[in-house]
């Protein structure tokens, strides 16, 4: 391992962990559930959260460097039982530089009944650019759960899937970005489920859900 490369995994350390604060003050994640994983730049190598470690306890130095199969690379502590998922995810898909996976409640549910979440407000349109799409169901542990991500979001423009009887996993061109998703994902659960209580609801137009989703992909923020 270069320096270089050492300099850059220090820094993913510092960043995965701080992200998974996000987890806990979105109010995401229940006891020690859910994780966050990066992709180092230029290596085959990737760093996510160690499994069964209470997110107060959670430092930088306990992350888990694990190659693309999901092998820990260096460290003491045995990665996320989903390390294999986020691992095969990372194979299949380049483009992606980060993974989250949640149970948070209101996407969960959609994910208990197998609905997608429909596209009924503007805010889904901009982040997910349709629905929120139902990955099926897979047991943990190896990596069919990432092979039912990478089959449901490629080609898709959300980058945020529901697996069925499960919960939520999202992916970024950053951690962050993946964070970001997971955090809007369950926001808009939330949202719709209120509105539908009051009656049914019509989805976005294809060509607003566009407009919309272009123009928040590159004119929106800061450039």
């Amino acid at each position: 391992m270069t320096t270089t490369e050492s300099a850059e995994i220090t820094e993913l350390r510092q960043t995965v962990c701080a992200l998974h604060a996000e987890l806990t003050r979105n109010g995401l994640v229940a006891w020690t559930s859910g994780n966050v994983s990066a992709r180092v730049p230029g290596a085959d190598l990737m760093v996510i959260k160690p499994s069964g470690v209470s997110y107060d306890d959670l430092t930088p130095e306990n992350m888990v460097v694990c190659d693309l199969d999901g092998k820990p690379a260096s460290g003491r502590y045995s990665p996320s039982s989903d390390t294999a998922s986020h691992a095969y995810i990372y194979r299949a898909m380049p483009e992606v530089g980060g993974v989250v996976h949640t149970h948070s409640a209101y996407a969960t549910a959609w994910a208990a009944r197998g609905e997608p979440i429909p596209c009924v407000i503007t805010a889904m349109a901009d982040e997910f650019g349709g629905e929120v799409p139902v990955g099926p169901f897979a047991l943990i542990g190896g990596d069919q759960i990432g092979r039912g991500v990478v089959e449901t979001l490629r080609g898709h423009r959300s980058p945020a899937v529901l697996m069925r009887s499960h919960g939520v996993f999202t992916i970024g061109g950053t951690a962050r970005d993946a964070v970001k998703a997971a955090v809007m994902c369950e926001d808009v659960a939330r949202t719709v489920h209120l509105a539908r209580a009051y009656g049914e609801l019509a989805p976005l137009p294809a060509d607003q859900v566009d407009t919309l989703h272009a123009r928040y992909k590159n004119h929106y923020g800061q450039r």
